[in-house]
């Protein structure tokens, strides 16, 4: 019995050893990089254009069957889920590929999607952008605005329309309402922006976190919070859709526009599927479509780059000392 066991014993190494042999493991190393910027390790920025260059060796370029997306965040994805269907299908007649709606419920998890492989097409919110770029090797290159190149959103202030806040300066002493550590209009324009209005967040005012554009909007419509940051474009949806009415909301302040959700993909992807992929949304008719009708006041989805638009949001964060890293989301 042992001779036997010995047996099998060397000829299960030598079946291992010739198996290891045979499935010589591929090379998926890059070159080293000179130029990363703000970019995490493991990307790169060869050109310059901050965001991350596609990989050079062959071994890490994907084409995957399937291609998941997925939309910003927010409080009720299912509505998301049903409304951008109709898109999906046209990504799919348009690149060939099965497409799917990949639900994430935060900005730490929908970038940690992509980075990790699990996401490869998606709607970012604006702060957010510029940690998915330096954090996912995500590459924006399309908001949607209209035929004539208007496009973008405010940070607003809003309170509810008894308050007896009047201004941004009636602001002190009250507790406001941010969204996310990341967010833009709902966190980093203000802390930038509203020193200049005479107001300091965090100081004047006591911050309380509500994670998302729609909680605050929501909080302050029924009164459960003094005032809320909030970007405009999510306010004008809600109330396109009558989930919240201006009867009893009031507006205290807006801002210059911003760039609004981006869309984009992974770095990763191979650039034939990312020409197709940008093809399917340049020829997305909105008239008519579930997204024409919640996004009423754009026409289609309009061609970006990061470097430009993305550049006042950089300067926010830069203001705000922000670091592109998991915590800070």
């Amino acid at each position: 019995m042992k001779k036997l066991l010995l047996v099998l014993m060397v000829l299960l190494l030598a079946a291992g050893f010739g198996f290891a042999a045979g499935q010589k493991e591929a090379d998926t190393s890059e070159p080293d990089c000179t130029s990363r910027g703000l970019l995490d390790v493991g990307y790169c920025d060869e050109d310059g254009d901050l965001v991350a260059d596609a990989p050079t060796n062959p071994a890490n370029i994907k084409d995957p069957d399937v291609l998941f997306f997925t939309y910003t965040p927010l409080e009720d994805p299912a509505v998301y889920v049903d409304m951008f269907q109709p898109f999906l299908d046209h990504i799919a007649k348009v690149t060939g590929k099965e497409v799917r709606y990949y639900t994430t419920q935060s900005y730490a998890a929908e970038i940690e999607a992509m980075r990790s492989g699990r996401l490869h097409i998606a709607g970012i919110s604006t702060g957010p952008t510029c940690f998915a770029v330096n954090l996912a090797g995500y590459i924006p290159f399309s908001i949607m605005g209209t035929t004539d190149g208007n496009y973008g959103y405010r940070l607003q202030v809003i309170v509810p329309m008894d308050s007896d806040i009047q201004t941004v300066a009636d602001l002190k002493g009250k507790t406001v309402a941010h969204t996310e550590e990341s967010s833009n209009s709902g966190n980093q324009a203000p802390r930038a922006l509203l020193p200049e209005e005479g107001i300091i967040p965090g100081e004047d005012y006591k911050i309380v976190f509500s994670g998302g554009h729609d909680s605050s909007i929501l909080g302050v419509y029924n009164g459960d919070y003094e005032a809320a940051t909030i970007a405009s474009s999510v306010l004008d949806r809600m109330v396109d859709r009558d989930v919240v009415s201006m009867d009893k909301i009031r507006i205290v302040y807006n801002s210059a526009y911003f760039p609004t959700t981006s869309f984009g993909y992974a770095n990763n992807l191979s650039a034939e599927l990312k020409a197709k992929i940008e093809k399917a949304f340049f020829t997305y008719p909105f008239a008519g479509t579930a997204l024409g009708k919640e996004f009423s006041k754009v026409d289609g989805f309009i061609p970006v780059d990061y470097k430009t638009f993305w550049a006042p949001i950089r300067t926010i964060q830069e203001f705000n000392n922000t670091k592109y890293t998991f915590d800070n989301l």
